[in-house]
């Protein structure tokens, strides 16, 4: 059973919610689990899973949540994953914490895309559903925002360490979400009253003495001025040691931040570039654009005009080839799995090679020493037969590696001396790419 990936689909603004409340664990699992379940089912509509994993995937039923639970408990735990097979895409989790630890229920619940909620009452079920969770299951504090936005804001560590965040937790207004709850001690820290009077499109005290605050009607509205004001106005309430003027100036900052950019990477490495995006966080895409967009790779310094050609000084040339072509094998061993296009020794398997190289990060996380070894011969010689097969060039062998050359057109091109430029570093494996070296020669071929 195939379910919806994020990493398969168009990278967009996610809505995040983070929920952590206590249970009975003395209580029937079933009849303590009712009131959530409940809720997921009246209130989730479009984005209700229909997917439960556990041991393996199930179709969504009490059945199969109650049969996958049961499979995954541990001494003290036990949890599942809730997903979709069709848009929107859904990341559910849902675990729950036994005695000896702290008995406690988290569920996170990530929905693509966000822009699902830009209608206001897909936004009111959500948060009907949140309130239904809070008032059953107390939570110190739970809030739903902008995944982008929250890691902008640095969440949840909110410029502490990771220890600090851990140890104090959300434990005084750090930022307000879209969407909050915010627990009875919260609550005593600020002052019940003033939490109520918050300015704020809704404010309700719940039975267990929570209090669930949203900022405005609808959550992909979140980078608007309006909202911002909101948010902004909301945040100073609660802090009145916070200034509005600098807290809204940061959150206008977070919207521009956030703006959308459009790509005009370098023609040669688009290609590569834009798959690097996929793995930039959502809140560091935009800029990161921007970046990509001023940046231009160095021009490819590993050729010689054709008259500079060095001659031959091997014994027996074809011989030196068949050695090249059994170097090239060695990448093809290396990548095949994760690379299964080197079997084919095309330009795009070169792309694909880079990307598995900056993806692995990996002039940083092997051995120097077999990197200028095994690595750089292996590359070398792959790149090079690349340029053999696909743009008719041919080998100058030479005694040294460094020294072998590809005649392409009136330039020779030292694709050893390209791979060792590349192995240096991970920004090298960018400003040096394969890609980029290949598209050069490709355009001096006649």
């Amino acid at each position: 059973m195939k379910v919806l990936e994020f990493h398969d689909l168009k990278v967009e603004d996610r809505l995040q919610l983070t929920f952590e409340g206590a249970f009975d664990q003395q209580a029937a699992l079933e009849r303590e689990l009712e009131p959530f379940l409940q809720a997921l089912e009246e209130y989730a509509g479009e984005w209700m899973p229909d997917v439960v994993n556990g041991k393996r995937r199930r179709k969504y039923s009490r059945a199969s949540l109650w049969k996958a639970l049961e499979e995954q408990r541990d001494e003290n735990s036990t949890g599942l994953g809730l997903y979709r097979t069709k848009w929107p895409a859904l990341d559910m989790s849902l675990s729950l914490w036994y005695p000896p630890l702290r008995p406690r229920l988290y569920t996170g619940v990530t929905i693509q895309p966000l822009s699902l909620f830009a209608e206001q009452e897909r936004c009111r079920k959500f948060v009907e559903m949140v309130r239904a969770w809070a008032s059953h299951y107390p939570v110190p504090h739970a809030s739903a925002h902008s995944m982008a936005d929250d890691q902008v804001a640095d969440a949840p560590y909110f410029g502490r360490d990771m220890q600090t965040s851990i140890r104090n937790g959300f434990d005084k207004i750090y930022e307000v979400c879209w969407l909050n709850v915010f627990g009875p001690k919260l609550v005593d820290t600020v002052g019940r009253e003033r939490m109520l009077s918050t300015p704020a499109w809704r404010v309700e005290e719940l039975p267990n003495g929570a209090i669930l605050l949203v900022t405005c009607p609808t959550a992909a509205d979140f980078a608007s001025d309006e909202a911002r004001e909101a948010q902004a106005r909301a945040h100073v309430h609660l802090r009145p040691d916070l200034d509005l003027p600098t807290v809204l100036r940061t959150l206008r900052e977070r919207s521009a931040t956030l703006a959308p950019v459009e790509p005009r990477f370098h023609p040669d490495v688009a290609p590569l570039l834009l798959r690097t995006m996929d793995h930039v966080s959502l809140g560091e895409r935009q800029r990161r654009i921007a970046e990509l967009n001023a940046w231009q790779p160095p021009e490819p310094t590993e050729w010689l005009p054709a008259a500079a050609a060095l001659p031959p000084d091997v014994e027996d040339p074809e011989r030196a080839r068949e050695h090249y072509g059994d170097l090239a094998e060695r990448l093809v061993a290396l990548l095949h799995t994760q690379v299964p296009s080197v079997f084919h020794q095309t330009p795009e398997s070169l792309t694909d090679a880079d990307f598995y190289f900056w993806f692995e990060d990996f002039p940083k996380r092997r051995l120097r020493e077999a990197i200028d070894a095994h690595a750089v011969p292996a590359i070398g010689a792959y790149l090079g037969q690349v340029l053999v097969r696909n743009l008719g060039g041919q080998w100058i062998p030479r005694q040294k590696l460094m020294e072998a050359q590809v005649l392409v057109g009136k330039r020779i091109w030292l694709p050893f001396v390209r791979a060792h430029h590349y192995m240096r570093s991970c920004q090298d494996l960018l400003d040096h790419s394969l890609t980029q070296f290949y598209r050069e020669a490709e355009r001096h071929r006649s």
